[in-house]
């Protein structure tokens, strides 16, 4: 992420994330720090960090998204040892989609629900920290991410994978 020169407080991380990621984020509750954004225009799949490891390289190695490069936006909730992929909305409403998504695992966060954002009241690492920290408006497809999970489960192997933020 880029360094903000007038300190990185809670205040300013979220001004940078409105600013120049246009993410909406908001502290809540102030007297805590933590900052979260609800799921609108920018939606989440969440995973286990394992299968989050396999999608993320997958999808470096990969150019035919539209806009950007790699996997967009990735946080790490550390003690559930889940990653989420900021994405586009742009997944169908389709139950099938949702039962497969399920049965491996992974989670689409959808329009209304509460995403939390790494903070630096995070007490360093031990809730959430960017595995690739957003730079820009940029979010992959939905559709390309779910893809990815497809493609990764199919070959497995990903169970095993160390990822480094488990």
């Amino acid at each position: 992420m880029e360094p903000i020169s007038f300190g990185d407080t809670p205040r300013t991380r979220c001004h940078y994330y409105r600013r120049v990621c246009d993410l909406p984020a908001r502290i809540d509750p102030p007297e805590l720090g933590r900052i979260v954004m609800t799921a609108g225009h920018i939606w989440a799949l969440m995973m286990p960090s394992s299968l989050g490891f396999a999608v993320k390289n997958d999808l470096q190695r990969s150019r035919h998204h539209d806009a950007g490069t790699g996997a967009g936006p990735v946080i790490a909730h550390i003690r559930s040892s889940r990653w989420s992929f900021l994405i586009r909305p742009d997944l169908p409403d389709d139950t099938a989609l949702f039962a497969e998504m399920f049965h491996l695992n992974v989670s689409v966060v959808r329009t209304g629900a509460t995403i939390s954002l790494p903070s630096p009241t995070d007490r360093g690492e031990l809730f959430r920290c960017w595995i690739q920290p957003p730079r820009c408006p940029f979010r992959p497809s939905g559709r390309l991410v779910t893809d990815s999970v497809r493609a990764c489960a199919a070959r497995g192997g990903w169970l095993r994978t160390p990822t480094g933020h488990t």
